[in-house]
C-alpha cells in the first residue's frame, strides 16, 4: 500500500514510517524537517507544513491511506479533512490522544482530578478533533488513542485494543510504548475494523 504519515520527524509518527516500511509498504513521510524522518527502503521523505492548504492536497494524492501525527494544538480539523478528501485518499487515520477516553462512565480522562494541567490544551483540542470527525457519515476516518501513558521503545507485538474506554492493567497501570501503538495503527490500515470510529490500545 501507499501510505502517507504526517508529521513522520515526531516520536509516533516515525515509529508508524518504521513500522510500515518493515511490513513493505511504499511510506512518503511529511514533515516541516525531513531530515528527521527515518531512512530506508520504500520510505520517501518530503518537506511540508500541514497548515498549508493550498499545497497539502498534492502532497497527499495518489495514496491508499493518510495518517495524521500531529499535535492537535498545531491543527486545524476543517482543514485537514479538507486536503484529504480533495486528494481523494479513501482513509485517514489519526494518531489520537487518552484525554477523550472514558476513566469510568461518563467521566473522560481529562475531567479527572489529577490530569496535569500541562497538558489540558493538547487533550481538549484531540477532543474536539475526535468530535469533528464523528461529524462525517462518509469519509472514512479512524482515530486510535493511546494510554495514558504513551512512551517507550519497546516492541513486543501484546497489547490489547478496546473502545472509549481507557484500559488499565491489573497492576493499574494504563501505557502503551510507541513502537507497540505503531503495529496497532499498521495492522488498522492493513485490515480495516474500526471505519469511523475512535478505538485505543494498551496493555
Amino acid at each position: 500500500m501507499k501510505v502517507t504519515v504526517l508529521g513522520a520527524s515526531g516520536r509516533a509518527g516515525s515509529e508508524i514510517v518504521k513500522e510500515l516500511a518493515r511490513r513493505g509498504h511504499q511510506v512518503t513521510g511529511v514533515a516541516r524537517n525531513p531530515d528527521r524522518i527515518p531512512t530506508g527502503e520504500g520510505v520517501t521523505a518530503l518537506v511540508g507544513d500541514v497548515n498549508d492548504a493550498a499545497a497539502l492536497p498534492a502532497l497527499l494524492k495518489g495514496a491508499d491511506a493518510v495518517v495524521s501525527a500531529i499535535m492537535f494544538v498545531d491543527t486545524k480539523p476543517d482543514a485537514l479533512i479538507a486536503a484529504v478528501k480533495a486528494a481523494g485518499v479513501p482513509r485517514y487515520l489519526v494518531v489520537g490522544g487518552a484525554g477523550s477516553l472514558e476513566a469510568a462512565p461518563g467521566l473522560k480522562v481529562i475531567d479527572t482530578p489529577d490530569f496535569p494541567e500541562i497538558y489540558k490544551a493538547e487533550a481538549s483540542a484531540g477532543g474536539r478533533f475526535l468530535d469533528r470527525l464523528r461529524q462525517e457519515d462518509e469519509f472514512d476516518w479512524t482515530f486510535l488513542s493511546p494510554s495514558a501513558v504513551f512512551d517507550g521503545s519497546d516492541r513486543t507485538g501484546q497489547f490489547r485494543l478496546g473502545g472509549d474506554a481507557l484500559l488499565v492493567s491489573a497492576a493499574g497501570h494504563s501505557a502503551i510504548s510507541f513502537p507497540d501503538y505503531a503495529i496497532a495503527m499498521a495492522d488498522e490500515i492493513e485490515t480495516p475494523k474500526h471505519s469511523r470510529q475512535r478505538f485505543t490500545v494498551g496493555y
